[in-house]
């Protein structure tokens, strides 16, 4: 499970650093652009499909706005977290959501990203 933390880390790095948002001079701007980027990276998880409903995770409330905080930690470095919550507690494919989350952003990556920021 922390290997999957980890590559989410990294992918969500790449995703804020190259998704064209700059970053704020001043605390109240710096939160601003924060919550930008927090929902930016909800927009691009909301849609993913429950592995065994016909509902996204958005719908099913599995995934929320609330759920993404992002902070910047560097220039041009951010931690991003994702709390995700499971139809049921005891969900046997809660890590399989959390790797449908982390494939989801790095094929976004693929896809917006040229490939010299490799």
């Amino acid at each position: 499970m922390s290997l999957v933390l980890g590559l989410l880390s990294h992918t969500l790095s790449r995703v804020l650093r190259y998704s064209g948002l700059r970053r704020g001079c001043h605390a109240p701007r710096r939160r601003a652009m924060e919550q930008d980027k927090a929902l930016e990276v909800y927009d691009i998880i909301r849609t993913i499909r429950d592995p065994e409903k016909p509902n996204t995770l958005e719908e099913l409330e599995v995934v929320t706005e609330s759920c993404v905080k992002v902070n910047e930690i560097g220039e041009d470095e951010y931690l991003v977290v994702i709390r995700f919550t499971p139809t049921v507690p005891h969900c046997s494919l809660a890590t399989l959501i959390g790797n449908l989350i982390l494939d989801c952003l790095q094929i976004f990556l693929l896809v917006k990203v040229p490939y010299s920021y490799f």
